[in-house]
C-alpha cells in the first residue's frame, strides 16, 4: 500500500484519497462564449506526460480537504504535496531555468 502525505493529517494509506484530475486547469473566463469543440477541450482533454505531473487529490476518508500533488506518472512516487492556491512547481522550475 502506498502512503500519501496529506498536508494537514500527515501520511495515510492511499485508500483514504481520491484522485481529482490534472491540477492548475483554469475555468474558462466566459464559458457561454465557448463552442462545443472548445468546451470539449476544457472538459475532456488533459495532459498525459510520462514523469512529473501536477494533480489534484482529496483526503476523502480523513479531513476531506483538497490539495495538489506533484507525482511521477512513471514510478507513481509523490514528489511533493502543496496547497491548491500555490503555483505549479513545474512551471516555477521551468521559469527559473529560462531566467538562468
Amino acid at each position: 500500500m502506498q502512503l500519501i502525505a496529506c498536508p494537514w493529517c500527515g501520511e495515510r494509506e492511499e485508500a483514504e484519497f481520491h484522485y481529482g484530475g490534472q491540477a492548475h486547469v483554469a475555468y474558462p473566463e466566459d464559458p457561454y462564449a465557448l463552442d462545443d469543440e472548445q468546451w470539449a477541450q476544457y472538459v475532456f482533454f488533459r495532459d498525459n506526460p510520462k514523469g512529473p505531473f501536477a494533480e489534484r487529490w482529496v483526503h476523502s476518508a480523513g479531513c476531506r480537504r483538497w490539495f495538489n500533488a506533484l507525482r511521477d506518472t512513471a514510478t507513481h512516487e509523490f514528489l511533493a504535496v502543496y496547497d491548491i492556491r500555490a503555483e505549479n512547481p513545474l512551471t516555477a522550475q521551468r521559469q527559473g531555468q529560462e531566467a538562468s
